[in-house]
């Protein structure tokens, strides 16, 4: 069984400091968005902002750090990363506290704390390459996706409820620490690191080194075409919460609880899905479950065209997100161990941040254009062209079987 398998304590202790930081970035999820509206008193402008250039800008940032991280060891480089997460949300109640607190600042620590999870990500994604065999690689995947997805579940209606009783930067505050303790997790870790890949020649790394991540994927036509499909998957996905948010407690009524509840209670189908991963590999092939189940995320967007008051609506909306979901973290883990299967050792950072750089730049542009074009038609409106666009996404899924190619070797001069 995928879920009894041991992976070993240096695992035990990155799934725990993995599952920490989630736990609390569940508990601070929209919290500045919300510090925006209730503190510093921002208009629709400044929240859409915050919620797209934020990101956007700390991709930007992420850019020069992928090959900083390549060419370091993984640990290291994730404690300082959870640090610098630490450190810059902890500004947040302390400007609070002292009445300083201004839009700026959060814009700022959107886009640090963004830049940082790519980094981090990247690191992490390198690190467990090393830390598990790769027969595991699936089994570690869907163990972080059961993570993330119960975390989305619980940690919100904790929120919301913390939020209510002790004020406005609360969860901020537990995110902050979520991100010590995760730290201290990862420094938990024994065992002497494998030394980091060397970069090409004796000098300094080369100014092409920050797109070889970039190369790697677009020169390998599989993982080229699941990242452009995961762009415009995931960007159009993510672009229309804030015109569903619009639609259902605007136009729609729905009471704030009711809008939680829609959101948090399909997230447990992420445990569902994540964890029939790796039996559904097992017993189809990893390219008809990125042709079919990478399919079946995309048809049901369009569903949320058709919300309408009242239990029907929340049902509807339910269902809708569950189906998502469920696709989702079925898709997520088998996508993530593939990429960490065709990139080689000394690519796998750079490819990681690569990947995470495109995704939060579609999301941000997406977003973006979601929420102008619903401000000149309507929020249906908005839904129906982003529901009706996911439905040509599955056209970049690899059409051939191309998934089961062994893994390139590193070149002599990078390796």
């Amino acid at each position: 069984m995928m879920g009894r398998r041991r992976l070993g304590r240096p695992f035990g202790w990155l799934w725990s400091a993995y599952a920490v930081s989630a736990y609390g970035s569940g508990l601070g999820f929209g919290a500045l968005p919300l510090i925006a509206v209730l503190v510093v008193h921002a208009g629709p402008a400044e929240v859409s902002a915050l919620s797209a250039v934020g990101p956007a800008v700390g991709a930007l940032i992420a850019v020069p750090l992928a090959p900083w991280v390549e060419f370091r060891r993984k640990r290291p480089v994730m404690i300082a990363m959870d640090l610098t997460r630490f450190a810059v949300m902890a500004t947040i109640p302390l400007a609070y506290a002292f009445g300083r607190l201004g839009f700026i600042q959060l814009l700022v620590v959107s886009a640090l704390t963004a830049a940082a999870k790519i980094a981090f990500n990247a690191a992490s994604g390198a690190f467990l390459k090393t830390l598990v065999r790769p027969d595991d690689l699936l089994v570690a995947n869907a163990r972080f996706e059961s993570t993330n997805w119960s975390s989305i579940a619980v940690g919100p209606p904790l929120g919301g409820a913390a939020i209510g009783l002790f004020g406005p930067v609360t969860t901020v505050v537990a995110d902050a620490v979520s991100y010590l303790l995760s730290a201290l997790g990862i420094a938990a870790i024994r065992g002497r690191e494998e030394a980091a890949p060397r970069p090409a020649g004796e000098g300094p790394v080369r100014a092409g080194a920050v797109l070889d991540g970039w190369r790697h994927i677009m020169c390998d036509p599989a993982l080229r075409a699941l990242y452009l499909n995961n762009m415009l998957v995931s960007g159009l996905i993510m672009a229309t919460e804030p015109v569903l948010a619009v639609l259902l407690l605007s136009r729609l009524g729905f009471p704030p609880w009711q809008y939680g509840l829609a959101f948090a209670a399909p997230c447990l189908g992420g445990l569902v899905g994540s964890r029939l991963a790796g039996r559904v590999v097992a017993r189809h092939g990893r390219h008809r479950v990125f042709r079919t189940v990478g399919t079946l995320r995309a048809v049901w967007l369009i569903g949320l065209v058709f919300v309408r008051p009242g239990v029907v609506g929340l049902l509807t909306v339910m269902a809708v997100e569950l189906a998502i979901i469920v696709n989702m973290s079925l898709y997520t883990p088998v996508l993530a161990t593939y990429r960490l299967e065709r990139t080689p050792r000394h690519l796998v950072a750079r490819t990681l941040a690569a990947w995470s750089i495109g995704q939060q730049a579609s999301i941000a542009v997406l977003t973006a254009l979601c929420g102008l074009l619903a401000d000149a038609t309507g929020p249906r409106t908005a839904l129906a062209v982003a529901g009706l666009l996911i439905l040509a996404s599955p056209l970049l899924l690899p059409r051939r079987d191309q998934t089961s190619r062994p893994e390139p070797e590193p070149s002599p001069s990078t390796a």
